[in-house]
C-alpha cells in the first residue's frame, strides 16, 4: 500500500494549484527559435521573481513536436502560467504595466546583468514571434496527478473542442474522468483535466470552446476507452461523449522549462 500511494504524490503545480491559466500559442518567426530560446532563458528567473511575489503560480514553456493544426499561424511554442484565482490573473493581464516589469525584471537579474541589457532584452520582447494568441480558461476537472514531477523532455499534449450540448462537461466529468482515472490506477496513464475557455485575443482561433490536457506513459497503451465498447451499455456512452463535442487541434507538446 504504500508503494502504490507513493505513485500518486502531486507534485506538478499545474495540476494542483492553479484554477485560472492563460495559455498562449506562439507562432515563431522563421529562423528566430534559438532567439526565442535565449529570451525565455532570461525570463525565467523573472517568472521565479514573479512566482515568489504572489504575482503568478507558475509558469511552463512547451515545444510543439506534433501537431495537426495545419494554418498559416499554427504554433510552434505554448506558454502556459498558471495563477490561484481569475482576480490574480487580471491583475497579471491588466494592471501590470511595462514598466512594473521592467523593474521586475532589474530586480531578478541584479548582480548578474547590466541594466542596459536587461532594457535591451525587455525592448525585443514580440520580435522572435509573427503571432501569439492567447486564451484564458478556468478549470473545469482533473484526475490526481502521478508520477511525480514533470521534467524537461517529458510530453504532454493539448486537445482543442467545441462543445456541443450544454451536457458535455458532464459527459467529460462523470464519464470519461472515472475511466482515465482507473487508467492511472493501472499505470496507463499520469494525468487528465478540462478546462473552459471563457476569455480570448482577437487574433485567437474562433469557436473552440474547451481544451483537454493529458499526460500519459510513454510506450503504455490505454485500454479505457475500448473497454467501455464492450457492452452494449457503454457502446451507447461512447455515442453520448462522442455527440458532445466535437474535437479540433490537438498538438503533442514537449517540456522546455517550468518555474513553479
Amino acid at each position: 500500500m504504500r508503494k502504490l500511494l507513493s505513485i500518486f504524490i502531486l507534485f506538478f503545480t499545474l495540476s494542483v494549484t492553479a484554477q485560472y491559466t492563460i495559455v498562449s500559442a506562439v507562432d515563431l518567426n522563421e529562423g528566430m527559435e534559438e532567439d526565442y530560446l535565449k529570451l525565455e532563458e532570461f525570463f525565467s528567473p523573472i517568472h521565479k521573481l514573479a512566482i515568489e511575489k504572489g504575482i503568478q503560480t507558475f509558469q511552463a514553456v512547451f515545444k510543439v513536436v506534433e501537431s495537426n493544426d495545419n494554418g498559416e499561424n499554427s504554433a510552434d511554442y505554448f506558454i502556459i502560467t498558471g495563477f490561484n484565482n481569475k482576480e490574480e490573473l487580471d491583475a497579471y493581464n491588466n494592471s501590470w504595466t511595462s514598466d512594473d516589469w521592467l523593474n521586475l525584471a532589474y530586480e531578478a537579474h541584479k548582480g548578474k546583468m547590466s541594466r542596459s541589457s536587461v532594457r535591451r532584452y525587455m525592448n525585443s520582447v514580440g520580435s522572435e514571434s509573427k503571432e501569439r494568441r492567447n486564451y484564458h480558461i478556468k478549470n473545469v476537472d482533473q484526475t490526481i496527478w502521478a508520477g511525480g514531477d514533470l521534467k524537461p523532455g517529458e510530453r504532454m499534449s493539448i486537445t482543442s473542442t467545441i462543445a456541443k450540448s450544454d451536457d458535455f462537461e458532464s459527459w467529460e466529468t462523470e464519464i470519461i474522468k472515472p475511466i482515465v482515472s482507473n487508467e492511472i490506477m493501472m499505470g496507463q496513464h499520469r494525468w487528465w483535466a478540462l478546462s473552459k475557455i471563457y476569455e480570448r485575443t482577437e487574433n485567437a482561433y474562433e469557436g473552440i470552446t474547451h481544451f483537454f490536457f493529458n499526460v500519459g506513459v510513454p510506450g503504455v497503451t490505454r485500454t479505457g476507452w475500448d473497454d467501455l465498447g464492450k457492452t452494449f451499455k457503454g457502446q451507447k456512452l461512447r455515442e453520448g461523449v462522442q455527440s458532445a463535442s466535437e474535437h479540433q487541434n490537438y498538438g503533442l507538446l514537449e517540456l522546455v522549462s517550468i518555474n513553479n
